[in-house]
């Protein structure tokens, strides 16, 4: 069935296929046409998102196994409602000796059965990057010793021996360093795994092992039980996880939609195959794949930017470079985010790509490339390439990737060394299928770029350089463009009648399992590009105030810090709640322990400093106390207070596109409510479904009600949300550039949308004045159409 409305659920042990099962008549009074379902296949045990799959053959057991999962799909289809899940062809959890492929692969080398599944350079032993010291003292310290058949590693880490040493009984010394040289893997102290590492990772994760998936052999054996579940009628499509990690993107989806359709079902209906893939900036996703399109990132950020004031860019970028002495724009933090990561934590894959170009290049009896030019011309790409990756094949490439290796070429200008333009520009027509050489060697070369550049950008951007950029953190979230602050009207309206012709089942997300701030967070925070001297009042009031705890705090910090707080400030928390503003310190500490560690500028995953750490919590624990903090708190409470109806406008303003322009509108779990989440693990928090079923009934949570009314409409007009056009409806009067409005017509059937825009100045429904829309030449007032809330959306 095609997909009206999903839900995303995150499935784990605490909330299972049981207990999804008991929360569909609830989806199902809602509107929900669809359970959209996180990675179903066995995971790392207790693993709390499942993408760490070790074992993509059989259903998790922790989530219920196939039984359960049959059984919650009966339920399902008995209230007319579908599903779709989550796979993850990129890669597998190889950690904690759970996956039986791996452990073969350890074992035997290559000649195991499943060493053509994952993505390992063979030339040296698999590099096991597990030892908290360098392999010499963790001998001499006694941490490596022989169980039975494994080799064990402080007591934790057990390693599978060779077939060929099994029996050999305990081993000291010597002995056992040269049993440990005569395994197909090289135990490793874990600091060098950034340049060692001699298999494909997913991004840094040591624990996430890189799958050949373009293998047409390993393709069909990790996809088996999803296309026994479509043959079945279990599933009704697929959402691919990190597609780019693939080394033919387009060609593994054109194959599967390929397999999907050589199957037939009962319902005749295609199988619905969603992308999660970051769209750089004006990059237009390829209406050649196969697929429905992407899983929403590139919405959350249209209709993020839809809610900022272009106004504010100035100021705030202003504010935030004078008080913390780093760049206005983002540009500079971004490529200084980038020439970290390939420096810190891409060196083993970089040298591993440049090799490969050297092999390349060698191979043509007229190369004048040295290893040295070809490095620095990789490097400084990678530093500024406009997208995550190309999608050449060494020997060919699409038409689109032209324009992204034109804006690459343009972007790296003022990088190149003197005289060097050329290298560059070799390295672009390999990409291109173009440059000279052996087309097998080009394949590979190509390969490790796309590869490279895929997880350069995600931590260069969205794991680096957006938790150093603070001018407003509503504008950096994953997927979204920071070099944007805020989307024109007219724009919106251009990408939307996009939409509406080439990615109409596209799904439309606004929060998700990987966001930084929940939808309401940003919803709220957008207001502040409204009001940006305000703002800027209420901080340099803050600075007095907390002037104490603030010593030796780096002012960026403080300042990210009051934009969190503000912005995620719990519903109903009074500021003389002491237990309340507790809980919300211990919550937001957590995301400021993050946020500094994936900065890297005053502390890391890698060396934690903890006093530095310690000081930015005390900061958080003063601010939060009512005892210490009471003036802090009420002017805090003040500025909330006076920005909440623009908040919670915009926050029905993002929520009803999200519903009526074209695509599958998602909510993810308990953000039918507000969402004033944090980064993960916040915003996969235990959802309290008794109180949402409780608010549905009798009204009690506006957010929900605007939600439960457009997914009736949804659900009683189907044809005109799925197959409507869109079309802008002229607006005029004095309050013209604050409303957005469109009309989407399916046959004789029409629907109108209207939304208000940054009303932060909004007083009562009289400030609308003159304002109409023009309807085909009906004018409608905006103060009738607004008259109880700021959107409306109705067939006419």
């Amino acid at each position: 069935m095609t997909p009206r409305a999903t839900y995303r659920l995150q499935l784990h042990k605490d909330f299972t296929f049981a207990d999804a099962t008991a929360i569909v008549p609830y989806l199902d009074r809602l509107g929900i046409s669809h359970a959209y379902l996180s990675p179903v296949t066995t995971a790392t045990k207790g693993s709390t998102h499942g993408y760490d799959v070790v074992d993509p053959t059989a259903i998790n057991p922790e989530l219920g196994g196939e039984a359960g999962f049959r059984s919650f799909v009966a339920v399902l289809r008995d209230h007319g409602m579908g599903v779709v899940i989550d796979i993850v062809p990129n890669h597998m959890g190889v950690a904690g000796g759970e996956n039986a492929w791996w452990n073969d692969v350890l074992a035997r080398g290559k000649d195991s059965d499943h060493a053509d599944v994952f993505d390992i350079d063979w030339r040296t032993p698999v590099v096991l990057p597990v030892l908290g010291d360098p392999l010499p003292k963790a001998l001499a310290d006694g941490a490596i010793a022989v169980e039975g058949n494994e080799i064990v590693a402080y007591g934790e880490h057990r390693f599978p021996l060779r077939p060929e040493d099994h029996g050999i009984g305990a081993v000291e010394g010597d002995e056992l360093v040269a049993l440990l040289d005569r395994q197909h893997y090289r135990l490793a102290w874990w600091r060098t795994a950034d340049d060692e590492l001699n298999w494909r990772r997913f991004f840094t994760v040591n624990e996430l092992a890189g799958v050949r998936v373009g293998n047409e052999a390993v393709f069909e054996r990790t996809h088996e039980l999803y296309f026994r579940l479509w043959r079945e009628g279990l599933i009704d499509g697929v959402r691919i996880d990190h597609v780019d990690g693939l080394t033919d993107p387009v060609g593994y989806c054109r194959r599967l939609r390929a397999r999907f359709e050589a199957m037939t079902r009962a319902d005749g209906m295609p199988a619905i195959i969603w992308i999660e893939k970051i769209l750089g900036a004006g990059e237009p996703l390829a209406t050649d794949w196969g697929i429905d399109g992407t899983s929403g990132y590139d919405f959350m950020e249209e209709v993020a930017g839809l809610l900022h004031d272009p106004a504010g860019e100035e100021p705030l970028a202003t504010a935030w470079a004078a008080l913390s002495g780093r760049s206005a724009t983002f540009e500079p933090e971004e490529l200084q985010a980038r020439q970290d990561e390939l420096a810190w934590q891409f060196e083993g894959q970089l040298r591993g790509c440049v090799r490969a170009f050297v092999t390349l290049a060698d191979s043509d009896a007229d190369n004048v490339l040295t290893e040295a030019m070809l490095r620095r011309a990789i490097e400084r790409l990678l530093w500024v390439f406009p997208v995550y990756r190309t999608y050449g094949l060494g020997d060919s490439a699409p038409a689109g990737d032209a324009a992204i290796r034109a804006k690459a070429r343009e972007r790296v200008d003022a990088l190149i060394p003197p005289g060097e333009e050329f290298v560059v520009d070799a390295v672009l027509a390999w990409l291109a299928g173009e440059g000279p050489g052996d087309r097998d060697l080009a394949t590979e070369a190509v390969r490790r770029f796309q590869q490279l550049s895929a997880p350069v950008a995600a931590k260069g951007v969205e794991d680096t350089a957006f938790y150093r950029y603070g001018r407003l953190l509503s504008r950096n979230d994953v997927g979204f463009d920071a070099t944007v602050f805020a989307w024109e009207i007219d724009g919106f309206h251009e990408a939307m009648a996009a939409r509406a012709r080439n990615w109409p089942r596209a799904l439309l997300a606004t929060a998700t399992h990987d966001h930084k701030r929940g939808e309401d967070v940003r919803a709220r925070l957008a207001v502040l590009s409204e009001v940006p001297d305000r703002w800027q009042s209420h901080v340099a009031r803050w600075n007095e105030l907390a002037a104490a705890a603030l010593e030796g705090v780096d002012p960026a910090d403080a300042y990210m810090l009051y934009q969190t707080l503000y912005g995620a400030w719990p519903e109903g928390l009074a500021t003389d709640d002491a237990a309340g503003l507790s809980a919300f310190a211990e919550r937001v500490n957590a995301w400021q322990e993050k946020a500094l560690r994936e900065g890297k500028l005053r502390s890391s995953w890698e060396a934690p400093q903890e006093e530095y750490e310690a000081r930015c919590k005390a900061l958080t624990e003063t601010l939060l106390d009512p005892a210490r903090s009471a003036d802090f708190l009420a002017d805090l409470a003040e500025l909330h207070d006076a920005t909440e109806a623009a908040a919670r406008a915009n926050t029905l303003a993002q929520m009803t596109l999200r519903l009526t322009v074209p695509g599958v509108p998602d909510t993810y779990q308990g953000t039918e409510m507000p969402d004033l989440s944090l980064v993960d693990p916040d915003n996969r928090r235990p959802v309290d479904y008794a109180a949402r079923e409780r608010a549905l009934a009798d009204g009690g949570s506006p957010k929900l009600a605007v939600l439960a009314e457009l997914l009736a409409l949804r659900r009683a007009h189907p044809a005109v949300f799925a197959e409507g056009d869109y079309k802008p409806v002229a607006v005029s009067g004095e309050r013209a550039g604050h409303v957005l409005a469109f009309i989407r017509q399916a046959d004789d059937e029409r629907l109108l949308v209207a939304v208000g825009l940054r009303l932060s100045d909004m007083d009562d429904a009289g400030w609308w004045g003159d304002t109409v829309l023009d309807v085909e030449g009906e004018m409608t007032p905006l103060a009738t159409l607004f008259s109880d809330r700021t959107v409306a959306a109705r067939i006419l």
